[in-house]
């Protein structure tokens, strides 16, 4: 998956076009972080082919892989403005905020269509839709800022939870179960603050508090390595072979922590590994739905 995302960020306008920089806003190395749970879920809530493919499984897996991507990161790139001027990343892998009416008409364009979709979604994945709106929103943005609390920063990421819970609640009319849903939010909060771990410094120097800027790197790779061990005994208890699918998680840290590997370098592989669990888990499931096994 993420060799499609670099495929077709590949093919994308310039970047120093308006509609290049709109598409590099949205960080298209992680458009299948949302749009890869809204699969997941599809897959393992459907009891048939059939099931897979429907206007409004098809609507939701468009809306997760752009949109919402273009709302999640246009609202933090907004209210993190002044912040990113200190932040190394925005020099190559990501475009700094430039401002301009047209970029917020656009981001908060893609949150309305989100509120859009609300009418045709069953009553469980409205709650889930308005819940990831909701923290597209405060995880960025005052009056809650979530992103800028210890500790609530790692909680509040399990918004990259809620496209699957959405889309499983969509297919099957129920929440996924509950240790599912359990496992998944803790893989999402020890991913998130992983990912802040190159950032301590620049966020120190901008006065941004964050789990890993309170903790410090070493106590942050163990608290990673306690959450995603926690996330691997979660899926375990739905099925055997899960847990052991992200088990690989905490040996992945371990190696990186035990090495000489830098982390900034360690971050970006993630789409590359998280790829390739959510691969397996979607096949496992399409095999399911296929052959009945």
């Amino acid at each position: 998956m993420s060799s499609v995302t670099s495929r077709l960020a590949a093919l994308a306008p310039p970047a120093d076009s308006r509609v290049g920089y709109l598409l590099r806003l949205s960080r298209p190395r992680f458009w299948f972080y949302l749009a890869g749970p809204a699969v997941v879920g599809v897959v393992f809530a459907a009891d048939s082919v059939g099931a897979l493919f429907t206007p409004l499984t098809v609507a939701l897996f468009a809306y997760f892989l752009v949109p919402a991507n273009v709302f999640l990161y246009g609202v933090n790139d907004v209210f993190d403005a002044d912040v990113d001027q200190e932040n190394p990343k925005k020099e190559d892998k990501e475009v700094r905020y430039e401002g301009g009416t047209d970029v917020v008409l656009v981001v908060v364009g893609s949150g309305v269509l989100g509120v859009a979709m609300l009418p045709a979604l069953p009553t469980r994945a409205v709650v889930g839709m308005l819940f990831f709106l909701a923290l597209a929103i405060e995880y960025s943005a005052p009056p809650f800022r979530f992103k800028t609390t210890p500790f609530l920063d790692s909680l509040s990421n399990g918004l990259y939870v809620l496209p699957g819970i959405i889309t499983y609640a969509t297919v099957a009319g129920v929440y996924p179960p509950p240790w599912a849903l359990v496992g998944a939010w803790l893989w999402t909060m020890a991913m998130h603050t992983f990912s802040a771990v190159p950032d301590i410094e620049p966020d120190r120097a901008a006065g941004i508090r964050t789990t890993a800027t309170l903790l410090g790197r070493g106590p942050t790779y163990a608290y990673c390595g306690v959450v995603w061990t926690l996330a691997a005994a979660a899926f375990a208890l739905v099925h055997p072979l899960l847990g052991v699918l992200l088990g690989v998680y905490p040996v992945f840290l371990a190696g990186v922590a035990l090495s000489d590997v830098d982390v900034d370098r360690a971050y970006w592989w993630f789409p590359f590994l998280n790829t390739a669990v959510g691969a397996v888990m979607t096949n496992a499931a399409l095999w399911r739905v296929v052959y009945g096994a």
